[in-house]
């Protein structure tokens, strides 16, 4: 394997290799796979039928990710296929006597992406006869996906959205909870939360919602159930105002 250019995103570094693909439509699947993860890098090796790329099955599997399959690349050998990868990850629901470390994929993809200086091959095989064991063994490392061990095959296309979802999630890592929640506003400091609570226990004494002299745990339940929504300024200034409102409306 010839060493590579760095790059640092794990959507750039990442290539999917397809070995003796006997399915049209399931190298179609896979493009799909990939585009839905953020990935592009498709590479197969001596797929079994000819004009694989152009397939109507494969057009037709890949379902909008046509241009995964218009960027892909059709080689000869593995040689070829890995040019440019330092890092090579072989696919297989089965075991070697001889094969190299064993991984999950969630090990694999945090792994891969913490690493920047890996340019990185997943590398699956002929939907029947899965990969060879010279290129198991060639590796760097065995990917084998849990799975229910009285029916552990996945289909080809299934096998590599599972590891492109892993990949994604550990390069995206915090950003990826950030971005599912939408905006992210400027956390409160201790002062402010300190104060909103301060507020807040006034507003409820004065509709006698909590005894002053009799407080039991409320103050501290609320504050557990608060600190665990990372309140934002802008929340604290909500609460605050509906505490205002209360008292405000509370007087006699």
């Amino acid at each position: 394997m010839n060493l590579p250019e760095i790059n640092t995103s794990l959507f750039k570094r990442l290539r999917f290799i397809l070995v003796q693909t006997s399915r049209p439509g399931n190298i179609g699947a896979v493009a799909r796979a990939m585009k839905t993860m953020g990935f592009t890098d498709l590479v197969l090796v001596e797929p079994r039928f000819p004009d694989a790329l152009q397939d109507a099955e494969a057009v037709a599997f890949a379902s909008g990710a046509q241009d995964i399959l218009a960027g892909a690349r059709i080689v000869g050998s593995m040689a070829e296929a890995l040019e440019g990868c330092n890092f090579a990850a072989a696919v297989s629901a089965r075991l070697r006597e001889f094969s190299p470390p064993v991984l999950a994929p969630r090990a694999l993809a945090g792994q891969l992406a913490g690493d920047a200086g890996l340019n990185a091959a997943l590398i699956f095989g002929n939907e029947r006869f899965g990969l060879p064991n010279q290129i198991v063994e060639a590796c760097n490392v065995l990917i084998n996906i849990p799975a229910n061990p009285d029916y552990s095959s996945l289909n080809l296309s299934q096998a590599a959205q599972v590891l492109a979802y892993e990949c994604r999630v550990a390069a995206l890592g915090d950003a990826q909870g950030a971005s599912a929640i939408g905006f992210h506003g400027q956390a409160a400091g201790l002062d402010q939360i300190e104060g909103m609570y301060a507020h807040l226990e006034r507003a409820l004494v004065a509709i006698d919602f909590l005894d002053a002299d009799n407080p039991k745990k409320l103050m501290p339940r609320l504050k557990r159930l608060f600190a665990r929504t990372q309140l934002e300024t802008e929340e604290v200034n909500i609460l605050r105002g509906i505490a205002r409102q209360i008292l405000a409306k509370a007087k006699p």
